[in-house]
């Protein structure tokens, strides 16, 4: 898809701040660092509309981006390495929770992974947590350039096995430095909102 126009509508901490209307939402979620901006942008063909920090657990609020007025990507707080209080970090999973469970605009949540490595136990448990709810998901392993294509699929078992996924879910090879795996990740994300 091609993408033309892209704004950050707003940074929402509570529901009564979500953007109205019924366009369909696609939440992003996975560990910081994990390369969450870096996919945004390489889906919408930007260089820095999603900040990309050196520093995990930047993004601290969720960021709902209209994409072509047609959807919004919602970019969650990263789970996992941030150096805050574990009093913010029950707060943010707090946020992410109330979002994920009573959004009726959440078409599917991307839980983005890394192929190098198997998936942490907070994506496991990220993973029940979305088929608890019955959540449709959609599994973004990235950072593939940084392995040899030849291994790609025993990456790719790993990452099946580890989080025990259900039959059905699609897992997308992606890399934000070649765009390998965009118009898979399109395909997949447009197929739940036709």
């Amino acid at each position: 898809m091609k993408v033309n126009q892209v704004e950050l509508v707003i940074s929402a901490v509570r529901p009564e701040q979500y953007p109205e209307g019924d366009l369909p939402e696609f939440a992003l979620a996975g560990r910081s660092n994990v390369g969450k901006s870096s996919f945004i942008n390489k889906m919408i063909g930007r260089k820095s509309m999603a900040r990309i920090s050196s520093k995990p657990g930047k993004t601290q609020t969720l960021n709902f981006y209209k994409i072509e007025e047609t959807l919004y990507y919602v970019d969650v707080p990263g789970y996992g390495f941030a150096k805050v209080s574990k009093k913010e970090r029950e707060a943010w999973g707090k946020m992410i929770e109330t979002y994920i469970t009573s959004r009726d605009q959440l078409k599917a949540v991307l839980l983005i992974v890394d192929l190098r490595h198997p998936p942490t136990n907070d994506d496991v448990m990220m993973y029940g947590f979305l088929k608890h709810y019955e959540i449709p998901c959609i599994i973004v392993a990235t950072k593939a350039d940084k392995i040899p294509k030849g291994k790609w699929q025993k990456h790719l078992k790993i990452t099946r096995d580890t989080l025990k996924m259900e039959e059905g879910d699609e897992c997308v090879i992606f890399s934000s430095e070649t765009g390998l795996g965009k118009d898979t990740a399109w395909d997949a994300i447009r197929a739940r909102y036709k």
